[in-house]
């Protein structure tokens, strides 16, 4: 009996052995597909991480090509104001030829700044004071009622780059 007993134990012995390496290559099975799971997140992110990197750069560069160009005109307005100053000058001492010339020079500085996006804003006397286009200087008297409130006269003037406002608009406000 004894060895019946052995060889009973014996069977469960292996039968236990045979389900545990059973177990065991399951749990390898499934350890294996959680790594390529874990693996496969790991490239996706990182993936997605590159693409948005390659996003940002791209609009890190334009906002920096527009930036550079809004800078150059920023400083070549007071260019424009000077040249608007001078050939006022000139039209008082009525040298044509000397008029003809410094117009011409300011139309092709005017004409290749417009080519790169620079327009003016266009401010008349009269028009009505607005708070999102205009930068008030002062305010004086206003000649008339109907003059309260209204633009008496353009100090400097405004521009846009593109769609934004680079410089607004200076003027004198009827009170």
């Amino acid at each position: 009996m004894s060895k019946k007993k052995d060889s009973k134990e014996e069977k469960e012995v292996e039968d236990k052995d045979i389900q545990q390496e059973e177990t065991q290559e399951i749990s390898t099975e499934e350890q294996l597909q959680k790594e390529v799971a874990q693996e496969k997140d790991k490239f996706l992110r990182l993936f997605a991480e590159f693409e948005n990197y390659k996003k940002r750069t791209a609009r890190e560069r334009i906002e920096l090509f527009r930036t550079a160009n809004e800078d150059l005109m920023t400083v070549l307005l007071p260019i424009l104001d000077d040249f608007d100053r001078g050939l006022a000058e000139i039209k008082k001492v009525k040298d044509k030829e000397l008029l003809k010339g410094m117009e011409l020079i300011k139309n092709k500085l005017k004409t290749t700044l417009a080519q790169k996006g620079l327009s003016f804003i266009e401010v008349k006397q009269g028009d009505v004071f607005d708070v999102e286009i205009h930068e008030a200087i002062t305010q004086i008297p206003a000649q008339s009622e109907d003059m309260k409130g209204k633009i008496i006269d353009v100090v400097e003037q405004g521009y846009k780059l593109g769609e934004k406002v680079i410089r607004y608009p200076k003027v004198v406000i009827g009170q």
